[in-house]
């Protein structure tokens, strides 16, 4: 069954690959923020997370595709976050998402969340390749697609 939005044309915003970063826009809503107005800080993540998907999928390296194909996903290993400034209720914000270090399993991922341009987060994600549990070799294709040897 068809929902209304495919029906209509309608995608989700998946976001536009700008000279090797993917820049995405999302809008802070009420539920991101906590009793002040201020988005809560493990929310962030959600943000991060969603930036690194649709990078992914912007360049045809679909998540639920690789799962269900030979069980390859990507899981975090070790962030580093630096909040800078705060992000508010209603606020546009704009996530940039670069593969800056490919290895065998693993690969270095920088993030900025900018607001009006101006930088607001910057993150630093460590992700490893796992298939059947284990670390696996980031297949060719997809380092390809990333920009990677």
């Amino acid at each position: 069954m068809n929902s209304a939005a495919e029906n209509s044309g309608l995608e989700p915003a998946c976001g536009v690959v700008v000279d090797g970063r993917h820049l995405l826009t999302v809008r802070v809503y009420y539920e991101d923020t906590d009793f002040s107005g201020i988005v809560y800080h493990a929310n962030y993540l959600r943000f991060l997370e969603r930036g690194r998907t649709e990078s992914l999928r912007a360049i045809g390296a679909n998540q639920s595709v690789m799962l269900a194909a030979g069980g390859l996903f990507f899981a975090v290993r070790r962030m580093t976050i630096d909040w800078k400034l705060p992000a508010l209720m209603d606020d546009v914000l704009t996530i940039e998402t670069r593969t800056r270090e490919m290895r065998g399993a693993s690969m270095i991922i920088d993030q900025r969340i900018l607001r009006d341009g101006v930088e607001i987060l910057t993150a630093e994600v460590r992700v490893a390749a796992i298939v059947g549990g284990r670390p696996a070799r980031i297949p060719d294709e997809i380092r390809t697609l990333l920009g990677g040897d």
